[in-house]
């Protein structure tokens, strides 16, 4: 199977042979069912049947070359990549040069064929303007859709809102002053000249090298300043008012990491803050229905015993008023113990067998609640090497003789031992 290759045709381009690190030459080998990386072979190290890591010889495999037609059945693809970097590097028009920089065609067949198959070529005009739609339509769904200031004001030289502007001139779409407005002083005495030291020469290129990088700076404020729309300030700011007050307050802190993002990218990030009142309120809600449900499962306890129902009743209606809930007080003559607990229908009945059952009826127990008090004793039992009723007391915090009772079956029963 062939496959274009998707690098350039300098060999220094590619990533090295992961058999024997040598650069790569095509035709080479790509695996295909390693990678990410792609896992690249020479043709020496595919013949040897070259293994490593999760790589195995018998994997399926893709011969990566450009030396097949694309467009024209006597230009190969590697051709077809030549004349477009070399119409990059020379210039559109100069075919001269471009058939200099080729060496396999001559002017005439690269203009002849860059004209047809590029230019006069309605494939791909219409693909370009696919390309167009999409990236249009792509900025169209955006969370918060960014305009720059496209059209900026054009207040007189000085004034405030010149000033403001930081000196920018609309009809020279540029600034009075640049970044490190004299960098360029510190070229006016350099000259290049024949009989230069090899020292003086390193220096005097040393000095162009931090001036490209002063240019370099100058570029990437302005494409910051292009980009987030601050030129026009006032515009600025009435975008900024849109959000509330701790929101201002948020952008405000974070406007100097605005230069590290795109402008989408920032504002989604402020936008994502500002939901933050949403999540509180969502939080709340959600805790709110787990309370809800403790409470449910407290009350299943109680619902097959009209008696025991009626107090809880009573207990839960003083503690929303505010009372102190009131305790029944036994009699002398004795209380009346509550009949056991049915467990059809609970959850977790199912993963009980019949000694825990039996258990959970007499002591009125659900089964989810026993299974969970078991599991904390049980884990704590294996991790102290026994436990005693103190710490299984400390450990589920219900009713003393409740935990009694858990506690001796679970001895009796040999899931725990005593300390």
């Amino acid at each position: 199977m062939e496959r274009l290759a998707s690098f350039s045709n300098d060999p220094f381009d590619k990533p090295p042979c992961r058999g024997c690190s040598s650069y790569l030459t095509e035709p080479y080998v790509k695996c295909a069912e390693c990678g990410p990386p792609p896992f690249l072979l020479c043709l020496q190290c595919f013949t040897r049947g070259f293994e490593y890591k999760k790589h195995q010889s018998d994997h399926t495999y893709e011969i990566m070359t450009s030396d097949f037609p694309v467009l024209d059945p006597n230009w190969t693809a590697q051709e077809e990549m030549a004349l477009l970097e070399a119409v990059m590097d020379c210039g559109f028009g100069n075919w001269q040069d471009v058939a200099n920089q080729m060496c396999t065609k001559s002017k005439e067949e690269c203009e002849k064929h860059y004209m047809k198959h590029f230019i006069n070529n309605p494939l791909f005009a219409s693909t370009l303007l696919n390309l167009k739609q999409a990236e249009e339509a792509q900025h169209n769904e955006t969370a918060i859709p960014f305009h720059p200031a496209d059209d900026p004001p054009r207040p007189t030289f000085d004034s405030l809102l010149s000033r403001d502007m930081a000196g920018y001139m609309p009809a020279r779409a540029d600034f009075v002053e640049e970044f490190d407005n004299y960098a360029e002083w510190d070229l006016r005495d350099i000259d290049f000249v024949e009989d230069d030291s090899d020292i003086l020469h390193a220096l005097k290129i040393a000095v162009v090298d931090i001036y490209h990088s002063r240019l370099k700076e100058r570029q990437r404020r302005k494409k910051i300043i292009r980009d987030h729309g601050l030129i026009n300030l006032r515009k600025f700011q009435i975008l900024e008012r849109r959000y509330p007050k701790e929101v201002q307050d948020l952008y405000e802190t974070m406007r100097r990491f605005a230069r590290i993002l795109g402008p989408v990218e920032h504002d989604k990030f402020i936008e994502s803050h500002a939901c933050a009142r949403t999540y509180d309120h969502l939080k709340k809600t959600r805790d709110e229905e787990r309370l809800k449900r403790t409470m449910l499962s407290e009350v299943l306890q109680y619902i097959q015993d009209s008696s025991a129902c009626q107090q809880w009743l009573s207990r839960q209606a003083d503690i929303d008023s505010g009372l102190s809930p009131t305790v029944p007080v036994a009699s002398n003559s004795g209380r009346r113990s509550a009949p056991p607990l049915n467990l059809t229908g609970l959850p977790g009945t199912e993963k009980l067998n019949e000694k825990e059952k039996e258990l959970c009826q007499m002591v009125r127990l659900v089964p989810g609640a026993y299974l969970e008090y078991k599991a904390a004793l049980v884990n704590e039992c294996n991790k102290q090497g026994g436990l005693r009723l103190a710490q299984a007391r400390a450990l589920i915090k219900i009713d003393v003789n409740k935990t009694r009772k858990i506690y001796d079956f679970l001895i009796r029963e040999g899931y725990i031992t005593k300390a």
